[in-house]
């Protein structure tokens, strides 16, 4: 005897509708541009340009943490998704330089919703700050593919290259920091040249 709609049990893991996926990302739009540019932006004021009711709003994010941790690693799997992206349609060598130029304009702009995660995550009992996992698997994808094409040294880590690029959260981004991180990167570049199996 067929179950009744009634009587069908709702999957937790069921996918959102169109019109409930299209309402959240919206909403994250929106809170990477206010959070980006103000660290405690009102989430009244971001639920009001994302054109969504309160209602709504609470249920995708039940609080200010939920929200800017979903913005946070929404970004992070951006910037890992574009070195894939990158080694597609690039040489190794070009995609690797090129996946640096967008880490720095993301470190750069995205600098207020660094001081957004400071704020929920420092905040007694406060979640943990979720890790970069996302984009260590993109860098590590990267010098594995310069590696193989000997574009690079070889046993180069993805821990090692965070360290040697350090330097650009040490930079001001509200200054000309275009110019000085082209130069902190292209330094990193060639010492990731030096000694490469194919050179």
């Amino acid at each position: 005897m067929p179950q009744s709609k009634k009587d069908t049990p709702l999957r937790k893991d069921a996918p959102l509708r169109s019109d409930a996926q299209r309402n959240r990302e919206r909403i994250l739009q929106v809170a990477m541009v206010e959070l980006t540019r103000c660290a405690d932006a009102p989430l009244s004021t971001i639920a009001k340009k994302a054109g969504v009711g309160q209602g709504t709003f609470y249920r995708n994010f039940p609080h200010r943490e939920a929200l800017v941790l979903e913005v946070y690693r929404y970004e992070m799997q951006q910037v890992a998704d574009a070195a894939t992206a990158l080694l597609d349609t690039r040489a190794p060598e070009a995609a690797l330089r090129e996946w640096m130029d967008r880490l720095a304009r993301f470190a750069m702009t995205k600098a207020g919703l660094a001081d957004a995660i400071r704020l929920v995550t420092s905040a007694p009992g406060g979640p943990a700050r979720p890790g970069p996992t996302p984009v260590l698997d993109a860098a590590g994808r990267l010098l594995r593919a310069n590696e193989e094409a000997g574009t690079i040294r070889s046993g180069v880590t993805p821990d090692d290259f965070f360290l040697a690029i350090a330097g650009l959260w040490q930079i001001d981004p509200r200054e000309d920091w275009q110019p000085r991180a082209t130069r902190l990167l292209d330094f990193v570049m060639d010492g990731l040249r030096a000694r490469a199996s194919g050179r």
